[in-house]
């Protein structure tokens, strides 16, 4: 839909037109359908809890940016709708000391990181202590050379590992993430320009190499810029 507005001072007048699809995300975000999620090498996978959250978290900036430019009203909407999506969430994701892959798969797990921008943001969206609760389960499934994506595969991704880890609360946490990282990093005996797709037990590439989202490794830093 587009978002349009007009205000006026005594000097000119400030139009505000975004074209958003928010209404889409409230219909099929809070349970995605059997579709790619970001990691798309892993495949379809329907009811994806992270690719649920990546939605909640949209509408939670879309709150963000109204609220900055001043529009309160459409600000609260969403914000209220985001809240509802979160708490929704944790119900139907929970797994008892961690919350699942998909929503209807039981005895899984994967990386939630893009919870990351719900900590940095400070919005506090989801309830229950998910992000602390995940971060501690996260800590009992890492390989020698880094935690996996999710529990299909031991590879992972290395930025995302660094968005998790930005997520810890404390700064010794944060290294129990970084640690095994820097151990492939260092270790790895693939001779290619960091690939940010490997595997957390033979520190082999999986794929990709030399990429722009090796940026994500600063994650924590943006963090720190945020405040």
């Amino acid at each position: 839909m587009y978002l349009n507005r007009q205000h006026k001072d005594n000097t000119k007048t400030i139009y505000y037109c975004i074209l958003v699809d928010y209404n889409n995300k409230r219909r099929f975000g809070q349970d995605p359908s059997n579709q790619l999620c970001t990691d798309d090498f892993a495949g379809h996978w329907a009811h994806n809890a992270n690719l649920s959250v990546k939605a909640i978290m949209g509408i939670a900036g879309y709150s963000e940016i109204a609220r900055m430019l001043g529009f309160n009203d459409v600000a609260d909407e969403y914000a209220t709708i985001a809240k509802k999506m979160a708490v929704k969430w944790e119900e139907m994701a929970n797994e008892g000391d961690h919350y699942r892959l998909a929503f209807d798969r039981e005895d899984t797990w994967s990386q939630k990181y893009n919870m990351i921008w719900d900590k940095m943001w400070g919005l506090n969206l989801f309830p229950n202590n998910v992000i602390d609760k995940e971060i501690n389960y996260y800590l009992t499934k890492q390989n020698p050379y880094g935690l996996p994506l999710d529990s299909r595969k031991d590879y992972t991704k290395s930025d995302w590992i660094m968005w998790t880890a930005a997520m810890s609360s404390d700064q010794i946490t944060f290294e129990k993430f970084v640690d095994p990282l820097y151990k492939y990093v260092n270790e790895t005996i693939s001779r290619v320009p960091i690939s940010d797709w490997y595997d957390t037990k033979t520190n082999q590439m999986t794929g990709f190499k030399a990429r722009s989202v090796i940026g994500g490794h600063w994650m924590k830093v943006l963090m720190g810029k945020m405040k």
